[in-house]
């Protein structure tokens, strides 16, 4: 029994650490705001003291949530199409006010760092987007991180974010 406990609190705490991330996405998603930590403990169903040994403070709290959310872009990026997989990124950052804003506070070199491997998840998409001539020929990925500024600076003017979404893919496309 010795032997078994150790694997079973190791996937307890990385249960806890997905709920707390899940949790935290849904805060920022829901109010654009990051909510007090306890209020992100209760969410996730595990108490304050689990919330700290994983996440320290807000601000670790909140490069784990970027972080998590990167992942999960990039798991969906083997599978999607460059045009889905825009859309959805760009939808996301409308969804996501608070993150997008909070995101703006984090030290410069690691918003290069969490842009950087942003674009580099488009990179095999966009490729395979270009073999089929369904963009522009003249896009480059690094073109990618104008567009998401582009988004951003909608929703930070309370735009209609769908419908600068809808121009900028028509941009994109060829149709």
């Amino acid at each position: 029994m010795l032997y078994g406990a150790p694997a079973t609190r190791r996937r307890d705490a990385q249960r806890n650490r997905a709920a707390i991330l899940e949790a935290a996405s849904e805060v920022l998603t829901g109010s654009g705001e990051i909510a007090l930590m306890p209020e992100i403990a209760r969410r996730a169903g595990v108490g304050q003291a689990t919330l700290y040994r994983h996440f320290a403070d807000r601000h670790t709290l909140l490069a784990g949530v970027i972080a998590y959310q990167l992942e999960r872009l990039e798991a969906a990026a083997e599978q999607t199409d460059f045009r889905r997989l825009l859309s959805e990124t760009l939808h996301s950052l409308t969804a996501h006010p608070g993150l997008v804003r909070l995101a703006g506070r984090l030290d410069p070199a690691m918003q290069v760092r969490y842009l950087r491997r942003l674009v580099a998840a488009f990179a095999v998409p966009l490729c395979r987007a270009r073999e089929r001539g369904e963009v522009r020929p003249d896009l480059e990925l690094e073109d990618l991180g104008l567009l998401f500024a582009m988004v951003q600076g909608a929703v930070e003017k309370n735009g209609d974010p769908g419908r600068s979404i809808a121009i900028i893919l028509d941009g994109v496309f060829r149709d």
